[in-house]
Formats: C-alpha cells, sequence, structure tokens
C-alpha cells in the first residue's frame, strides 16, 4: 500500500511529513510512503537522505510581489500535473497527505480531481493558503495549533482532529538535567541555562541584539547556549565564555533542550512545537516576512496560553531583551508557571496519533 506525502519548500513543511511516514511505517510497516517535494525547496537537499522513495517536481510558489513571475508557477504546475499522472499510473496511491507550502497544492489539487482522499496537517495558528482552500474536501484536516479550526471552513465529511504537529518527542523519562547542563560546562546547579534559537539558518535580528546583550547585561546566575546559524557564526564565535556557548548548529538539539529552562526563539510552529515538549517556554520573536504572518500568530497563541512571551522584531532591543530574561530568573514561580502552560499546550504523540488516524481512514476505503 502507497501513501503519497506532498509538502515542502521550507523545513517546516517537509519535516512533520517525514514524522508522519515513520509513524506510520512504525505501526504498518506494508505501507509504502512516497513523497513528492519541489526542486527548489528544501527537499531537494534533505529526501535524498532518508528512506523515502521520491521525486522532486519543477514547482513554484506563487509570486505575490513580482506577479510577472507566476509563468514559472504555471509552467511547472502542468509539468508537475503530468509527472503525477505517471506516479498514480504506476500505483495509485490509498491516501495522499499534504503537510503545506506550494509543493503540496498541485498534489491535493489531483487528489480531489482523481477521486484520492487526501488528509492534511496544518503546523500554524493561521493555516497557510494551500490549507484554507482545500481543507473543505480534506477527509482529514490534523491541526497543529487549535486556534486554526476557527481559520477552516471544513465540508460534510471532513474531520478536524487538533492532534498538535509532529515531532519527535522527548525521551521518557527525560535526561538528567544536572547531566546536560554538565555537558555544556555549565554548574550542574544553581541559575538558569537559556537557549537561543534562531532557525537552522540563524536569525541576524536575534544574533546582533544577543551580541550586545551578552557583553553588557547578562544576568547574575544565568548560562546561554546560544545557536547563530552556520553562515554568521564566524562573527560572533568570539564572545564564547564559560557562561555563553556560541555554536553553529545544534546537532542533536536535544542536548540543547535536555538542559535549557527556557528561550530566545523565531515563532516557527515545528521549533515552538518542540520547546512545548520539553517544557521550555519561550521568548518568541516572529519572523515579520512569514508568509501571511503565520509566526506572529503562533506567538500571540502561545502568549495567549501563558506559555510564551512575545516580542516583535522591531521591540526586540537589548534592553527589551534583559528585562523579558530577568523576569523569569528573578521570579521562579513565573517560569515555572510558563513551563506548565508550555508542556499543557504540547502534543509530543502527535506523529503516531495522526499515523493511526491515516491508517483507520486508508482501511475503511
Amino acid at each position: 500500500m502507497r501513501i503519497l506525502f506532498a509538502g515542502g519548500g521550507t523545513g517546516g513543511h517537509l519535516y512533520p511529513g517525514l514524522a508522519i511516514a515513520r509513524a506510520i511505517t512504525r505501526i504498518a510497516p506494508e505501507v509504502v510512503p512516497f513523497f513528492v517535494g519541489a526542486r527548489r525547496g528544501v527537499e531537494r537537499e534533505v529526501l535524498p537522505t532518508t528512506e523515502f522513495a521520491h521525486e522532486l517536481l519543477d514547482l513554484h510558489p506563487l509570486y505575490r510581489s513580482r506577479p510577472w513571475e507566476n509563468w514559472l508557477t504555471i509552467r511547472g504546475s502542468v509539468t508537475a500535473w503530468r509527472r503525477l499522472s505517471s506516479i498514480v499510473r504506476a500505483e495509485r496511491p490509498a491516501c495522499v497527505v499534504g503537510t503545506g507550502g506550494y509543493a503540496s497544492g498541485i498534489a491535493l489539487a489531483y487528489a480531489k480531481t482523481h477521486g484520492i482522499p487526501y488528509v492534511i496537517q496544518e503546523q500554524n495558528s493561521y493555516p497557510g493558503l494551500t490549507t484554507r482552500v482545500f481543507s473543505r474536501y480534506a477527509r482529514q484536516v490534523h491541526n497543529g495549533f487549535p486556534e486554526a479550526e476557527h481559520h477552516l471552513s471544513p465540508g460534510p465529511g471532513t474531520i478536524v482532529f487538533d492532534s498538535g504537529n509532529p515531532i519527535e518527542p522527548p525521551p521518557v523519562p527525560l535526561p538528567d538535567r544536572a547531566a546536560a547542563r554538565v555537558s555544556w560546562g555549565f554548574p550542574a546547579a544553581g541559575g538558569n541555562v537559556m537557549l537561543v534559537y534562531g532557525g537552522s539558518q540563524g536569525s541576524r535580528a536575534i544574533n546582533d541584539v544577543v551580541a550586545g546583550w551578552v557583553t553588557k547585561n547578562l544576568p547574575s546566575g544565568l548560562h546561554v547556549i546560544w545557536a547563530t546559524g552556520q553562515k554568521t557564526h564566524a562573527e560572533y564565535a568570539a564572545l564564547e565564555t564559560g557562561r555563553v556557548r556560541v555554536s553553529a548548529y545544534l546537532s542533536p538539539v536535544s542536548a540543547a533542550y535536555a538542559a535549557a529552562d527556557f528561550a530566545l526563539s523565531r515563532g516557527g510552529a515545528i521549533a515552538t512545537a518542540e520547546l512545548c515538549a520539553w517544557g521550555i517556554p519561550p521568548l518568541v520573536v516572529p519572523l515579520p516576512t512569514a508568509a501571511a504572518d503565520h509566526q506572529t500568530a503562533n506567538a500571540r497563541a502561545l502568549a495567549a496560553a501563558g506559555a510564551a512571551e512575545f516580542i516583535p522584531q522591531a521591540e526586540l532591543t537589548e534592553e527589551r531583551l534583559n528585562a523579558a530574561v530577568t523576569a523569569l530568573t528573578d521570579n521562579p514561580s513565573l517560569l515555572r508557571e510558563r513551563s506548565n502552560a508550555a508542556r499543557a499546550r504540547a502534543r509530543p504523540d502527535a506523529a503516531a496519533e495522526i499515523a493511526r488516524n491515516i491508517l483507520d481512514l486508508v482501511r475503511q476505503t
């Protein structure tokens, strides 16, 4: 049995599909996931390193700010439709799973046209265009944020689930906090550990503010794990001290999660889902250029739940950062409340839950 996965362009749309596919094969080894993505997306680098068969198509996003380039989108959609026809003729999938982004829209349209049941996994609190368009005809929609349901118009045959975002769940039991701190060269106890993580590529806006802050205002007893991103690491590496560890990237990121008490992060759905699963409340600085400003919607939702503090990028200064950090380090009860609220939002078993629901669907059709 084949299940076709479509999504990508960014890691935030690709990695949820991989997590669901792996959960499905753990439950039902006879299922064969097959991925389609865009040649120009992150899947070009990631999918060849996975265990899954895949094909990359000539797909393009809607060029909203450069509409004259949308001829590429049209041409790519036509050629992708033809390739999808060949893929389906070779083995008709029992289901199509769309995880968002421009790489999934054409596959969901093909499934709708040819009577193939499809499922959508939406990561963000404000659903993307693909989800908003195709949710009406989906058999299942799995929301990463419960707030997303308010923006959908599901059809009579659509079941909407508050599943949470599919991530690699934290181990049970969690790693020993004292040992994790020592592994970074920090004291086993006392003070707090803050994780700074601007995404896989890092964030110049966050890095520049953190650079000034750690040299002038680092609170007593605070230790920092700072992931700068590969491209800019050399600019900040000299700021490493016994209390500030500067890394280009975190591999595995779980080593940082195991040591951290709170974080400064972007508002990506998967990153914030992982932080919540580990009980790490973030100070969220959304990427202002994210599509439909969805990171701001995510940050507002987490802040409203008491699990985070929302700091617009335009307001991120050394002074604002220091105030947000010291509010937590000087008030352990506030930090504990936010950590508990983050855990309450977490859905560490989301991938397995989504997998079981998808398998129930395909076994009934």
